[in-house]
């Protein structure tokens, strides 16, 4: 969806602030929040991109006035009250008010291991890459309302694939309970004049993982 997550090549943001020796986390909270997200996670209640459409479904004035974690939180919150995870109330007393059964439960010493295996999404392909190494393809004119991992600012443009990775589980239909329907994923190369014109710098370019239905022949 074109929401304020997709800052991708927009103006007036002012220059990005680098912290030195920046640490994981600069307050108790951020970690308990991240914890929680990746214990809700793993109980199999949504899927990664779910929660990525989560976040980017904030209100944008929400989004842009939050702090990383704060978005997190917030979209975890939005995901536990859609699937009755959360009800009126419990925030409020800091206890469960209406106990439901999650399918898994990760706990404290599986952690590391879990951690450590991560989630893969590569799958066997189905059908031949329609693509490879070298192809000129052009980045879909597509608006969609849904969740989907193609930034606005490479659409209707044109590059080149320089990596075929395989396929891999699409975000656009797992987000949405549409199963993993899985897509050959590619690395294209856009020139930065071609996103940004004449101004840019010759050899300056951007490289962007793009699934497969994301592309059409230049």
């Amino acid at each position: 969806m074109n929401g304020a997550a997709d800052l991708g090549g927009m103006m007036g943001f002012g220059p990005v602030q680098r912290e030195d020796n920046e640490p994981p986390f600069h307050a108790e909270w951020e970690r308990r929040a991240f914890a929680l997200t990746l214990a809700m996670g793993a109980t199999g209640s949504w899927t990664l991109d779910a929660s990525r459409f989560a976040r980017e479904s904030l209100p944008p004035a929400e989004y842009l006035s939050s702090s990383y974690y704060a978005i997190w939180f917030n979209a975890l919150l939005k995901l536990m009250r859609e699937r009755g995870l959360l009800v009126d109330g419990e925030l409020e007393e800091g206890r469960v008010l209406a106990r439901k059964p999650v399918a898994r439960v990760l706990h404290g010493n599986d952690v590391a291991a879990a951690m450590a295996r991560g989630s893969p999404t590569e799958r066997e392909p189905a059908m031949p890459a329609r693509f490879t190494v070298g192809d000129r393809v052009r980045a879909r004119n597509m608006h969609p309302r849904t969740h989907t991992r193609l930034p606005r600012y490479l659409r209707g443009h044109a590059g080149e694939i320089v990596r075929v990775h395989g396929v891999h589980v699409f975000p656009d239909t797992n987000a949405h309970g549409g199963g993993e329907d899985p897509r050959w994923l590619y690395s294209v190369r856009f020139a930065a004049r071609e996103l940004w014109g004449d101004g840019r710098a010759a050899h300056d370019s951007v490289t962007a993982d793009c699934w497969e239905p994301y592309l059409e022949p230049a």
